[in-house]
């Protein structure tokens, strides 16, 4: 029987990600892999991992996540930051190459077996699961185009926090782009919070998870994500998710789950971490 897995954040560590493919003895002719995104960055071998990631071909749906739009991003304008670890792909000879196929990569994927969501980081309170995915095409629909590079010289930055329909052009890609791939927490009214990336518990007064957002329209729909690795939980019942970025790169886990069954499986990943989480 065909088997669904997703996997949390790899972020470079391909040796861990190698392993659980085969603990889990995937079969790329009749199973199918979800990375929830966030291929590279920080970890020990960020382009095996891009390369690897790539070869599986159809076999996989790779979703895109905040590290990935950095390394497209800082590959145009050459502005990178202390931690990273993304110049063995830009040195490499089939950059070009690996970049091009980055940028056709979703935001967004409904799983069509078990009707999953599958995201990076989390879905904006006010939209519906339709809602989600046709503005993920939107921007996909950007970065595969001849407006990628404006899309992508402006990409960082908080603002806006909140959703508007009357939302156009930059900040309304912006938006949709923090939403999907860098968002933990928001406040009662469903605006973004940047500020806290540890566990829930230890938020400012007035911050709570996205997924515990008062009204959420998507809410009532399994979604399982990455990028969160301090949310210190795998499951969270009560509003059907799953939190699969459980830190590998820090020397935690690498976590898959099989959608069907919904078991969960974990790799150990090697102690010894580059530094601790600040992303």
């Amino acid at each position: 029987m065909k088997r669904i897995f997703a996997v949390g954040d790899l972020q470079g560590e391909r040796r861990p990600f190698e392993q659980l493919l085969e603990h889990l003895q995937f079969d790329a002719a009749n199973d199918h892999l979800i990375l929830l995104g966030d291929l590279v960055n920080r970890g020990h071998d960020s382009l095996g991992t891009l390369r690897a990631v790539r070869g599986l071909d159809s076999a996989a749906t790779v979703l895109l996540g905040n590290h990935d739009l950095h390394l497209l991003a800082a590959a145009r304008s050459g502005r990178f930051n202390r931690k990273d670890t993304l110049n063995e792909i830009l040195s490499a000879p089939d950059c070009d190459t690996l970049l091009h196929w980055l940028r056709q990569q979703r935001l967004a994927y409904r799983e069509p077996v078990t009707g999953t969501l599958c995201v990076h980081a989390g879905v904006a309170a006010a939209w519906n699961v339709d809602d989600a995915l046709r503005h993920a095409a939107e921007v996909e629909s950007v970065l595969r185009s001849d407006d990628a590079a404006t899309l992508l010289d402006a990409l960082y930055g908080n603002q806006p926090d909140q959703w508007s329909d009357d939302l156009t052009g930059l900040d309304r890609w912006r938006y949709i782009i923090n939403a999907f791939t860098r968002q933990r927490m928001v406040d009662g009214d469903g605006r973004l919070c940047f500020d806290h990336k540890g566990a829930p518990n230890e938020a400012p007064a007035g911050q709570l998870p996205w997924f515990a957002a008062p009204g959420r329209r998507s809410a009532g729909q399994p979604i399982v994500f990455g990028h969160w690795s301090l949310l210190r939980q795998v499951h969270w019942p009560a509003h059907q998710v799953w939190g699969l970025d459980t830190g590998c790169v820090w020397g935690g886990a690498l976590t898959a789950m099989e959608l069907i069954s919904g078991a969960v499986i974990q790799q150990p990943c090697r102690p010894d971490s580059p530094e601790a989480p600040t992303a």
